[in-house]
């Protein structure tokens, strides 16, 4: 298979592409990536000199690129390219709709007209909006609440309209929050591993009662790559981890793991639009077979363990 894998440089996507080129080395695999702030080339360092992979400084907006990139044998792509961070979206959202959706057309465009094999859309549960109790089933209405979630959800709307009016062969999934190496130090459990590892306090949103699912990345990589083999044209698929924690609790065990005490919480005033409580329905997609793999806090004490020994990585993005 030859692939096209956008956004590759950040955090999933990059993740992606190792557990992807693992597991399948006779596959082609080209990454685009703008390389924005939070596209790292030290994220994909190991892997720069493999002879199946080949990195393109690029923009999903530059259609002459991305028709240029499709026409040369792109059977698959898979769209990580967006801009992810709820904050930033607030303050300014014109770059998540340029990205998010424009950026998402063009790929479609470029689909359609090259025809290619699949196209898979890597969203998010945040389309869904906040819900205090149950599950997001993927049938449920949309109620995005920021403009980042609705750049997303946008988005989303645009990869359907091109399967039901054009009959490309797409696919959509839709995860709960990801954690894990290489994740990009603005998001929150790096942002509380950092801010320790600097004798900083943790700054915590509103009372911390939030509540997200937290999803191991490779677990998710298991996940897309399932679908992207044998999803169905068309359909979205949630993949979920059962691992619902507030934002304190995640707070209090990494300040437990780094020998913190609880006073090195700080509560801030809390976002604007903050959702209360994320959940994902995810029997869908293990009725293809999925299942995961990692439990939660020992995976996370790893992760912590990844951040301490990786400073150089983390270090060569602190700008602040």
């Amino acid at each position: 298979m030859r692939l096209l894998v956008t956004g590759g440089c950040g955090f999933i996507g990059s993740n992606f592409i190792k557990y992807f080129l693992e597991k399948y080395p006779d596959y082609n695999i080209i990454n685009l990536d703008k390389l924005t702030y939070a596209g790292n080339l030290n994220n994909l360092k190991e892997i720069q000199n493999n002879r199946k992979y080949k990195f393109v400084k690029g923009d999903i907006c530059d259609t002459d690129l991305v028709e240029k990139l499709i026409s040369e044998g792109i059977e698959c792509i898979v769209n990580f390219a967006a801009e992810s961070h709820v904050d930033r979206s607030i303050k300014d959202a014109s770059n998540f709709i340029k990205t998010n959706v424009f950026g998402t057309y063009v790929l479609l465009e470029a689909s359609k007209k090259y025809d290619i094999n699949k196209y898979l859309q890597i969203s998010t549960d945040e389309v869904y909006g906040s819900r205090e109790e149950g599950s997001f089933k993927e049938n449920d209405p949309l109620e995005p609440n920021n403009p980042y979630s609705a750049s997303k959800a946008a988005g989303d709307m645009m990869v359907r309209s091109f399967n039901r009016t054009y009959g490309l062969f797409t696919l959509i999934t839709r995860s709960s929050n990801n954690f894990g190496p290489f994740q990009y130090p603005e998001k929150l459990i790096p942002s509380f591993i950092i801010h320790l590892l600097k004798n900083e306090k943790v700054p915590l949103y509103g009372d911390g009662l939030n509540i997200r699912d937290w999803l191991y990345v490779y677990d998710n990589c298991e996940a897309i790559d399932l679908v992207l083999h044998k999803g169905k044209s068309g359909e979205i698929y949630n993949i979920g981890a059962k691992n619902e924690k507030t934002n304190l609790e995640i707070a209090k065990f990494i300040l437990q793991e780094m020998e913190k005490p609880d006073n090195f919480i700080t509560f801030v005033e809390d976002r604007l639009g903050h959702d209360r409580r994320y959940s994902l329905d995810d029997s869908k997609i293990k009725e293809l077979g999925w299942t995961l793999k990692s439990e939660f806090y020992s995976t996370l004490k790893k992760v912590i363990k990844w951040y301490k020994e990786n400073e150089w990585w983390w270090k060569s993005l602190m700008k602040y």
